[in-house]
C-alpha cells in the first residue's frame, strides 16, 4: 500500500482540526487510522508534516495536528478549555461512564434533567458559554452540535438520534487531567 496516496486524505481531514479515531463509524476514517497506527507510516508522516510546520500527534486511539501557538491564540484556547471543562463535567455528571464508545440519545438527558438538580446546575454552567437565552433542549443541541463539529461525537443513527462518543473524547479528558493545582494554592481565596 502506497502511503503517498493516503497522505492527502489524512492532511485534508486533520488540517480542519478534526481527529482520526479508531472507533469512527466512517469506514474511510477507520482506514486512515489503521494507516497511521502503523509505526513506520506514522514516523514517515510525522517527519513529512513537520517540514510544513504541522505536528502529527498520537493520542489514545486517535490522531490530530498541533502547532506552536502565539500568545493570543493560546489565550483563546484557554477560554475554550473552560468551556470544555464545563461540558465534560456535565456529561460525566449525567453518566460517569460517558467515554469512548458510549451511546446515548439527547432526550434521555432531558429526562434526567427533570429529576437531577446537580445535572441541571452543570447545564447552567454550559449556558454561560452561549447567549444565555436558550432552553435546556437548545443548550444540549448546541453543545452536541459543537462536539460533533469538533469530532468528539458523531451521530451514529439519525433516525433514532443516537450519538456515539469517539475515542478523540479522551483528548479532552487527558487535557483536563494535565491541569495541576498545587495543594498550597487549592485552599487560597482569590482576591
Amino acid at each position: 500500500m502506497s502511503l503517498t496516496i493516503h497522505t492527502d486524505k489524512i492532511y485534508e481531514h486533520l488540517i480542519r482540526g478534526q481527529f482520526i479515531c479508531s472507533n469512527s463509524s466512517n469506514a474511510e476514517i477507520r482506514k486512515l487510522f489503521s494507516i497511521l497506527d502503523n509505526d513506520d507510516n506514522y514516523n514517515e508522516l510525522y517527519d513529512y508534516f513537520k517540514k510544513i510546520n504541522l505536528i502529527l500527534e498520537k493520542g489514545n486511539q486517535y490522531y490530530y495536528f498541533s502547532r506552536k501557538e502565539n500568545k493570543i491564540t493560546l489565550e483563546k484556547k484557554l477560554e475554550r478549555l473552560f468551556k470544555w471543562i464545563d461540558i465534560i463535567d456535565f456529561f460525566k455528571t449525567y453518566d460517569s461512564s460517558f467515554d469512548s464508545g458510549y451511546r446515548f440519545i439527547p432526550s434521555e438527558i432531558l429526562v434526567s434533567l427533570k429529576t437531577d438538580a446537580e445535572l441541571k446546575s452543570k447545564l447552567d454552567a454550559i449556558k454561560k458559554h452561549t447567549n444565555g437565552k436558550e432552553n435546556y433542549s437548545d443548550i444540549i443541541k448546541k453543545t452536541l452540535d459543537s462536539l460533533v463539529k469538533d469530532n468528539f461525537l458523531e451521530i451514529e443513527d439519525e433516525l433514532s438520534n443516537t450519538y456515539k462518543v469517539l475515542s478523540s473524547f479522551k483528548y479532552l479528558e487527558e487535557l483536563i487531567l494535565l491541569i495541576n493545582i498545587p495543594e498550597e494554592v487549592e485552599n487560597e481565596i482569590p482576591e
